[in-house]
């Protein structure tokens, strides 16, 4: 598949990256620097200029492209670029969005703006914060076969039960598997007698009853089995977001805006939500709310540094919890290394999502693991897989050691993957797979 990428920042480089191992891959960016950049660090052609001229999308060769992302930091921009392709013919074209207005629209009128698929950045990045804090411990959570399975990835603290233990000891659940570790910011495949060591991350895959159930193993024993009472600082548009998607699942948070023109806008479409007008840097404002209480803080300002101090500040206070929205990528391990639990950047989330749409043949979802070192996917199995028709035990024997089945649904029920297992045609599977070994299993299964 031939595709057009617009925009080689964070988003773009990563959806570049990602995709140019199996499809031919042309990236526009205006900035001659970065397509110099491009050019000796990636697997890409790269073309320096404006990505809405029709003469440099005719360079790119959108004549013959199947796809083009518009993924600049800009949302009119990105529809333009929608727009301007869809005159040159048929080619799909994918738009990332910040403001969720350009979603709204586009969902109530199929094909507006010349986009085929929109995405916005800071609906899935509320959704993501909401998915963290909902789960105790949680640092990551992805749903797969429709909410049936999940993917968590737990911080192990040395207040952990688990921590000290093999994964042997610790593999106590039912409907749970732990698929590998994360060390040192290496990925370390799960078997029994491999150590569990505080500060290590655990990826678990299991149905949501059982990950919920571990994540109480892994989280301090003060820690809420849910978090209910919730606190946003900042009415950002992902803090709006936030606050909309909990008042959907029935949680009313506090939220505190500095503006008093935006405090009101949000306290007329935030009914379930109480709208504080205050600094959210105000340490006594904080006491005398007593967020020091909340279960959760989540830091959601358009500041990075001050989501940083607005983090350090609730921690300080006492708060179980602190989230903290991140532009820049490159400071996400800062964030969580000085004590900000959750540190959650828009543009991975919004490449994780581009990339996921883009997958082509029988991958139905998948997330990314500690900067592509492994994936989680999502497949239906077929009577041609490898695994189809026999036990797990025996299909394994035949696939690279850097691979975990982790869940296996059929029809709406969920099977535990164990040994003996069949898998049948029309399951599907979630497998955890290292990037090393992803080429080899995708064919095999």
């Amino acid at each position: 598949m031939r595709v057009i990428i617009v925009g080689a920042g964070e988003v773009g480089s990563n959806i570049a990256a990602s995709l140019a191992d199996s499809h031919d891959v042309v990236v526009v960016d205006v900035d001659s620097e970065t397509v110099e950049e491009l050019t000796y660090s990636s697997d890409v052609l790269a073309i320096e200029g404006n990505g809405t001229s029709l003469s440099v999308l005719g360079d790119a060769g959108i004549g013959e492209a199947d796809m083009l992302i518009a993924s600049t930091d800009d949302d009119e921009t990105n529809l333009a670029v929608c727009g301007t392709a869809k005159t040159t013919g048929d080619v799909f074209t994918i738009a990332r969005v910040r403001n969720a207005n350009f979603l709204d629209t586009w969902r109530q009128s199929a094909g507006a703006f010349g986009v085929d698929f929109m995405v916005s950045t800071n609906l899935l990045t509320a959704q993501d914060i909401v998915r963290v804090v909902g789960l105790p411990a949680a640092v990551d959570v992805d749903p797969f076969v429709g909410g049936l399975v999940q993917m968590a990835e737990f911080e192990v603290t040395e207040e952990s039960e688990i921590a000290g233990r093999t994964v042997e000891a610790a593999d106590t659940f039912e409907g749970l598997t732990f698929a590998a570790l994360v060390r040192n910011g290496d990925v370390v495949i799960a078997r029994g007698q491999t150590p569990i060591e505080a500060g290590n991350k655990a990826i678990v895959i299991g149905d949501p009853e059982s990950v919920q159930a571990f994540s109480r193993t892994v989280a301090p024993a003060t820690t809420p089995d849910e978090a209910r009472d919730i606190v946003i600082v900042g009415g950002s548009d992902i803090g709006y977001q936030t606050a909309r998607v909990l008042e959907d699942r029935g949680l009313g948070a506090r939220l505190i805006e500095q503006d008093p023109e935006r405090g009101r806008e949000l306290a007329e479409a935030l009914p379930g939500t109480l709208v504080m007008e205050h600094d959210g840097t105000d340490v006594e404002f904080l006491a005398g709310e007593h967020v020091d209480r909340a279960d959760a803080v989540i830091a959601a300002t358009e500041s990075d540094e001050k989501n940083l101090l607005i983090s350090l500040l609730a921690k300080n206070l006492g708060v179980r919890r602190t989230v903290a929205v991140v532009e820049e990528g490159q400071y996400t391990n800062l964030f969580e290394a000085v004590g900000v639990d959750v540190a959650i950047n828009p543009r991975e989330a919004t490449a994780e999502e581009i990339v996921r749409f883009t997958q082509e043949g029988k991958i139905e979802n998948l997330s990314l693991i500690e900067g592509r070192q492994a994936e989680v996917v999502e497949i239906e199995v077929d009577e041609a897989s490898a695994l189809a028709g026999r036990p797990i035990r025996e299909s394994m024997a035949e696939l690279p050691s850097g691979v975990v089945i982790g869940a296996i649904t059929r029809g709406r029920a969920f099977v535990v993957p164990r040994g003996d297992t069949v898998v049948e045609p029309g399951d599907h599977v979630v497998l955890f797979v290292a990037a090393d070994a992803l080429s080899t299993v995708m064919s095999a299964v």
